[in-house]
């Protein structure tokens, strides 16, 4: 279709960036600090800076004081030091808080913060520097010359679901450059083509996920624990699924209630969404929320895999950064710090490279970050999160201790991480799961959950969920795991419609979408592919979020 269309309008860069995360944002300021003459572009699918940012999230500040030496974190709004740390373990009716805190989630020195308030913060610095910043356009398509990418197209407005222009039509913008960052988050659509057509996963391990769902309450003063986290392992969870609970208190009377499954877990009747609605159940966590209101919620999915599931991080053209090439520490449970390094990180390789004879490709960028702190963190903690998965939560637990305490991470091995999509079983060999019902006070249904996540789709464009092959929606899914999509989506995107007149179909909600990308990651036969929809759709996390 778009070769029928009018040519697209095109604007030229030095460097363009994919993304307006901190990797993104913070690879943008450094480019400009390095180098103030340069073009730099930003462009994000979100309506507006921080509204499809979605974390916890503490955040370590190592990163952030890098890049602004002179910068005080808690002037970010809503930005609180964290006072204490409590990891407790959960059986179905007590709680046991252990006495010595893990290393890896010690927080003293970090503040607990909105995410989407830090790259509010961010976006505010890099346009100070000189950085254009183009919210509300999402990057659609990956623009090449010959074998080298040359940046990306924003995808068309008004095409409606038909594929056909519609009244409110509008082309999409070619922009150009001469090297594009891709900080597109975890599972980004535009990093998964070029991690396919580049062969960037040849070598490592496949990236295993979980999925975060995040609420956000406004809690009773007495109920107000400022700086205090909470993280909790067990129940409800069983022991050969991996996750968990994490509770912050930050801002003035304001609590994020967060929880993690991970995304190779193989019994297809388990929904992440009401393990966590669950979850807030227990005796010693229910006490928080008496009185509180849900204020907000949403859902993302992160990259666990670690060091040894780094894809190759340059291809002709362009660079991997942040959770797009998956630099999550998972035993820390933190993400932005290495994201935002790794950008800062490439953002001096590229700088480099266009002072100098400008190669085809930065490989500069990957031996830098080898030297970077960043390299050692991650090799630290490799053998962790693999161990859950190898040995289930007790063994992964007495695995975690030796190698943190007695190996101190330089174990002479390497666990290797495997493919969520391939540990599903089949339904006839699990337990269905009975989850009570909510009570639309302390635990709530996905519609209603959704609606808080301010999400919105124009409803006439073209499908952003799609099935590569249709029938398997009936003939493998249905038939062979009763639809797991069903219950791993945290929004009801996905529902069988006609079972009770004996004709099943799927049915796909996409306006429901929140953008979290598990089911392009959990479909046991990869048969969903999501693409980006027109820009600004899908959540809109307010701050706080």
């Amino acid at each position: 279709m778009s070769d029928q269309m009018e040519p697209r309008e095109a604007m030229e860069f030095d460097v363009l960036v994919v993304g307006a995360g901190p990797a993104g944002l913070s690879a943008a300021v450094k480019l400009k600090q390095l180098n103030p003459e340069l073009s730099v572009c930003v462009v994000e699918k979100g309506g507006e800076i921080g509204a499809h940012t979605l974390s916890g999230a503490v955040l370590e500040p190592r990163a952030l004081l890098e890049l602004f030496p002179e910068c005080d974190p808690s002037l970010i709004p809503l930005a609180t030091p964290v006072s204490e740390d409590r990891f407790m373990y959960l059986t179905a009716t007590k709680a046991y808080t252990s006495p010595l805190t893990p290393p890896t989630m010690e927080n003293h020195g970090n503040y607990i913060v909105s995410l989407g308030n830090v790259v509010r913060w961010l976006g505010q610095q890099a346009e100070e520097l000189g950085v254009e910043i183009y919210p509300g356009f999402a990057a659609a398509e990956v623009l090449f010359e010959g074998e080298r990418v040359a940046g990306v197209a924003t995808g068309d407005m008004g095409i409606g679901k038909d594929g056909k222009p519609t009244g409110n039509f509008q082309r999409g913008m070619e922009l150009r450059a001469t090297y594009t960052i891709f900080a597109e988050g975890c599972r980004g659509s535009l990093s998964k083509q070029l991690m396919a057509k580049f062969g960037l996963n040849a070598k490592n391990d496949p990236q295993t996920y979980g999925i975060g769902i995040k609420e956000l309450w406004e809690v009773k003063p007495e109920h107000f624990k400022k700086g205090l986290t909470i993280h909790s392992v067990g129940w409800p969870l069983k022991s050969d699924t991996y996750g968990g609970s994490a509770i912050y208190f930050f801002g003035e009377n304001l609590m994020a209630y967060c929880f993690v499954v991970g995304l190779d877990y193989k019994n297809p009747y388990l929904s992440p969404f009401q393990e966590m609605q669950r979850s807030k159940t227990h005796p010693a966590i229910a006490p928080f929320f008496e009185g509180a209101k849900r204020i907000s919620y949403g859902a993302r999915a992160l990259n666990e895999g670690g060091f040894q599931s780094l894809p190759k991080l340059t291809f002709p053209g362009g660079v991997l950064i942040g959770c797009a090439a998956g630099t999550l520490n998972v035993p820390k449970i933190k993400g932005s710090h290495t994201a935002m390094k790794s950008g800062m990180v490439a953002a001096e390789a590229i700088a480099e490279a266009l002072a100098g004879e400008r190669p085809d490709e930065v490989t500069a960028y990957a031996t830098k970050l080898e030297a970077s702190w960043v390299w050692p963190e991650l090799h630290s903690v490799r053998n962790v999160r693999p161990g859950f998965a190898k040995w289930g939560f007790y063994g992964g637990m007495i695995n975690a201790a030796i190698d943190t305490y007695i190996f101190r991470g330089k174990a002479p091995w390497t666990l290797k991480n495997h493919a969520d999509h391939l540990q599903l079983k089949k339904a006839k060999d699990c337990q269905p799961i009975d989850y009570p019902k909510p009570d639309g006070k302390l635990t709530f249904d996905r519609l209603s959950s959704v609606f808080l996540s301010n999400t919105n789709h124009e409803e006439n464009q073209p499908p952003h969920l799609t099935l590569l092959d249709a029938s398997k929606a009936i003939s493998v899914n249905y038939k062979e795991y009763a639809s797991p999509e069903t219950r791993y989506c945290p929004a009801g995107v996905y529902e069988i419609v006609g079972e009770d007149k004996g004709n099943p179909q799927l049915q796909i909600n996409a306006q429901n979408c929140v953008h979290c990308k598990t089911c392009d990651i959990k479909d046991p036969t990869q048969n969903i592919n999501w693409v980006v929809p027109e820009g600004a759709g899908g959540p809109n996390y307010p701050g706080g979020m």
